[in-house]
């Protein structure tokens, strides 16, 4: 379970996407998170899964490996639909008991839930699984540069994003490790109740904390010693430029979202 969270991960390709700037990735993503929450009617939907297949096709990362990322989100998949399902009023009844009752208004509320959910999974790891962290942290701290104007520290919270990022894969295979550490010596984390498996879970706890800390002191050292200052006076090996294929990917992008809000406004789910 473990080694299919994707998130963090990159996957090394030539392809187009590989090659966009990384502020075009970012503004690509928070256009399809607008869109992909905005849409509505069939029409919408075929436009947000029309732009994800094609960007998944360009990007020349294997569906299944994208895909591999949603086993572990499955249960958080299926809490959210029966939330939808069971407790959302309006339309028709078609199920009534004591609390719970399930409706028309319901079932299409918990089916456009969990698509949107599959799809932010799906679009979002497309972003880290093409964008190295260094790229994303150079990306952001430009995107965002004008904050720095009322102070905000942009290249600090780009580093901590970026390392945040870089250390997800990181901890899953120590977390993996650990746990293969302690079944052998007898521990158990599949069987028994809720409350018996978080208690089974301590003895992986403790020395994942314990080896998180360490790295993060070491990660503090390493970047003392290199005489690391912040992002003032910092140059870059490959400076962030603009080409033709950048601009081509921000018009599509914003005739894209203008396609999904039209949809919205035209066409609506059938009552």
């Amino acid at each position: 379970m473990l080694r299919d969270i994707t998130l963090g991960q990159y996957y090394p390709a030539d392809s187009v996407v590989h090659k966009l700037d990384p502020r075009v990735k970012l503004f690509a993503t928070l256009i399809y998170i607008i869109a992909l929450f905005t849409f509505r009617g069939i029409l919408g939907l075929a436009l947000i899964t029309g732009m994800l297949i094609f960007m998944i096709k360009i990007s020349k990362v294997p569906f299944k490996f994208i895909v591999k990322g949603l086993k572990a989100i499955v249960v958080l998949l299926l809490i959210t639909a029966v939330f939808n399902l069971l407790f959302t009023p309006g339309g028709t009844q078609l199920w009534h008991w004591g609390p719970f009752y399930i409706t028309s208004t319901g079932i299409m509320n918990a089916v456009l839930m969990t698509i949107r959910l599959i799809y932010l999974i799906i679009g979002t790891s497309l972003m880290t699984l093409t964008t190295t962290p260094n790229q994303l942290t150079d990306g952001l701290e430009k995107a965002l540069g004008g904050l720095n104007r009322i102070h905000i520290p942009v290249h600090a919270i780009a580093m901590m994003m970026s390392i945040a990022l870089r250390f997800i894969p990181i901890l899953i295979e120590e977390t993996d490790k650990i746990m293969k550490a302690q079944m052998a010596r007898g521990a158990d984390f599949e069987n028994g109740n809720l409350i018996q498996k978080a208690k089974n879970m301590i003895p992986l706890l403790i020395p994942l904390f314990v080896s998180a800390f360490r790295r993060a002191d070491d990660l503090a050292m390493a970047m003392e010693a290199r005489c690391y200052n912040g992002g003032d006076g910092r140059t870059k090996m490959k400076p962030l430029r603009y080409n033709k294929t950048d601009r081509i990917a921000y018009v599509i992008l914003l005739v894209f979202l203008a396609l999904v809000i039209a949809a919205r406004i035209l066409l609506s789910w059938p009552q």
